[in-house]
């Protein structure tokens, strides 16, 4: 049941991620149709990788579900191109392109683990 849960609660994270970027940033998270505007909302007040976030916890969620141990090993090799990724190539793409603004979000928002109170830009 809790693997379901994690499954579950990652799909609506993903989901409501990638909506955020198209209404609010007008755009895509996709590098080829980046959002014209920085996306602070939603859950972004919490975490600047929220949808990260919500593909692990789908697969660790896949992996209590069908009890696959080899799902646990995906995720976790998994974890170190994706965060090679977002500091390589995100994080410098969002300086250069919302200057001041990616900064004050950066230094205020964690990467990985949620603020408990929310962002206010």
């Amino acid at each position: 049941m809790w693997g379901a849960l994690l499954l579950a609660a990652g799909l609506v994270i993903l989901a409501q991620a990638f909506v955020r970027f198209v209404v609010e940033g007008f755009g895509t998270p996709i590098p080829a149709a980046p959002p014209d505007r920085l996306v602070v909302g939603g859950l972004y007040r919490y975490v600047r990788n929220p949808m990260y976030l919500g593909l692990f916890a789908a697969v660790i969620g896949q992996a209590m579900v069908f009890g696959n141990g080899w799902l646990l090993v995906y995720a976790a090799v998994m974890a170190v191109p994706v965060v090679l990724f977002v500091r390589l190539y995100e994080e410098p793409r969002l300086r250069r392109s919302f200057g001041a603004d990616y900064e004050r979000y950066r230094a205020a928002v964690p990467g990985w683990w949620p603020r408990v109170r929310p962002y206010r830009p």
